[in-house]
């Protein structure tokens, strides 16, 4: 296995039966032989690897918490990726296998940590985010969606179109627990849409649907000066453990909460969606 003593961001590149795409990899520096954490971070439109890296920081969390941060690139001529087409919704084909591909590649040159594996994304990046913990549950420990869509939401553009602007309904989840962050004045994708993940997540875990029958559920609204208000969800399984954490950020457009101006679509106003995204997953390990 490649260990390395300083921290490198790597352009590099995927080829498989099912398509090439790029990636950025990032390796924190006192990288060791230990089994490493890795984070999957999908980009939205009008957005690049490196772009997305900057605009969320995650590099610096990865830094800190040492952990790789893998960062798939669609190509430039889809420009985002494709969740809306159901040949890009299942598994081993399309882009599914294409990133499913690129974690393998990163597991077989770097120690990584099978139990500690992570997806989150923006966007059509959050939306291939749950295709992916759908697609490929057994691989992810916990998935990350900002400013997505369920799964199965779409089957075209025209049915794409609409979930956005409206909400669409999921049509499955996973059972990896899932940390979601939309802005509630999002004018791209709907908060509904953010709704719709929580009730497909608790549907999938066997967990009342109703909002008036989650009895395991807290909401938090949370106004703190420089930052924007927010409303912070917790769903639990009946063993107390979280399923859902929700963060529906009052005011919020279509950016990443809490990002860097360093990157586009993102408000720096906060809170923080990388900090809690990466607190949130390294909370959990693959059962």
């Amino acid at each position: 296995m490649t260990a390395l003593s300083s921290s490198s961001m790597q352009r590099r590149q995927h080829i498989a039966e099912a398509g090439a795409r790029d990636y950025e990899l990032y390796i924190p520096s006192g990288s060791g032989s230990d089994p490493l954490p890795l984070v999957v971070m999908l980009h939205g439109g009008e957005q690049t690897a490196v772009d997305f890296a900057a605009g969320t920081r995650m590099n610096e969390f990865a830094e800190r918490s040492t952990f790789l941060v893998a960062y798939p690139e669609q190509s430039r001529d889809n420009g985002l990726w494709s969740w809306f087409r159901p040949g890009d919704q299942r598994p081993d084909a399309g882009e599914p296998a294409i990133i499913a591909g690129i974690i393998a590649e990163i597991a077989a040159e770097y120690s990584v940590d099978a139990d500690a594996i992570y997806i989150a994304g923006l966007s059509a990046g959050g939306a291939m985010a749950v295709i992916m913990s759908v697609a490929y549950p057994e691989l992810f420990a916990a998935v990350g969606v900002h400013s997505g869509l369920a799964y199965g939401a779409a089957s075209d553009i025209g049915t794409a179109m609409m979930a956005m602007l409206t909400g669409g309904t999921g049509s499955r989840s996973a059972t990896v627990p899932l940390i979601i962050f939309h802005g509630d004045n999002d004018p791209i994708v709907a908060v509904a849409n953010a709704e719709s993940l929580v009730t497909a997540g608790l549907s999938e875990n066997g967990l009342p649907t109703g909002k008036g029958d989650r009895q395991n559920a807290t909401a938090v609204r949370i106004a703190v000066d420089g930052t924007r208000p927010h409303t912070h969800s917790i769903h639990r399984g009946e063993d107390g453990q979280t399923v859902i954490e929700s963060w529906v950020v009052h005011g919020g457009g279509h950016a990443w909460s809490g990002g860097s101006s360093a990157g586009r679509h993102t408000d720096p106003q906060g809170p923080d969606a990388t900090a809690q995204m990466v607190r949130f997953f390294l909370e959990h390990r693959r059962a």
